[in-house]
């Protein structure tokens, strides 16, 4: 059997319509798994999983705004009527809707990234590891970011939550690593996403980026898909806790962004 083999688990990814998150669907479903495609917008999540399915995998769509709890309730239980059981958790779906220093952020706006990028990990979590660890077997990855390990003047309330998500992985993995529960981080550096697009759509910017990057290069989604393949499976099954960067070299080099 492959180390990266993923035939027959079920995988629930939010934030898969597109950018980090679709691609992580998509080298799921072509590795064996049965993926779960969720976002916010129904007509979005259909399209992928007409794609995963063209390409020859398996998927099913249930959209859900993973800033309100009784949606990812919602999420996981229709998941579970559909395939049984959730083998796979990947926490995807962020937010960043302020940028500058922190001083200046309204209340509204750190709600919603405290709510969407930290909450929403937790209250899946709760929901879904309990049914993993019955069967001893499961494993947990959320999507946090560089920006989590050093200081900013532009991506605080940002930057902040995904520290605290790292912080989650490391607690949960002790929480639930006796029920041979994994739960890690992967944390990317600039990648092209439309998400990401202020930092790369201007080609002079990019090119600016990529000569201060040691692999001289911004990131592309199939990138972190490929860690969250073998964080999945057997080839990371003694790895938990952890916070893995996938950022072309940036942070070794002190050059994130």
């Amino acid at each position: 059997m492959s180390l990266f083999d993923l035939s027959n688990k079920v995988a629930i990814v939010t934030g898969s319509s597109r950018g980090i998150g679709k691609a992580i669907a998509m080298h799921m479903a072509l590795h064996g798994a049965r993926v779960v495609i969720s976002s916010r917008k129904a007509e979005s999540c259909a399209a992928v999983v007409a794609e995963i399915a063209a390409a020859g995998g398996t998927a099913f769509a249930h959209p859900a705004h993973v800033g309100h709890k009784e949606e990812l309730e919602a999420l996981v239980d229709a998941t579970i009527a559909r395939w049984g059981r959730i083998d796979i958790l990947v926490c995807n779906a962020a937010t960043n809707p302020h940028f500058g220093p922190s001083i200046s952020i309204k209340d509204e706006a750190l709600e919603k990234v405290i709510h969407t990028n930290l909450y929403s990990n937790i209250w899946l979590c709760n929901l879904v590891l309990p049914g993993m660890a019955e069967r001893s077997d499961g494993v947990v990855i959320i999507i946090s970011s560089v920006a989590g390990f050093s200081g900013t003047s532009l991506l605080g309330a940002y930057a902040l939550s995904k520290a605290a998500d790292m912080q989650l992985a490391r607690n949960l993995a002790v929480e639930w690593g006796p029920r041979n529960v994994r739960v890690n981080c992967i944390a990317p550096g600039v990648i092209r996403t439309h998400f990401a697009k202020a930092l790369w759509a201007d080609p002079q910017r990019e090119a600016a980026l990529a000569r201060r990057y040691p692999l001289r290069r911004i990131g592309e989604p199939e990138d972190v898909a490929g860690i969250a393949v073998m964080l999945a499976a057997r080839a990371g099954r003694f790895i938990t806790g952890q916070s893995i960067v996938v950022d072309g070299g940036g942070l070794i080099s002190g050059e994130l962004t």
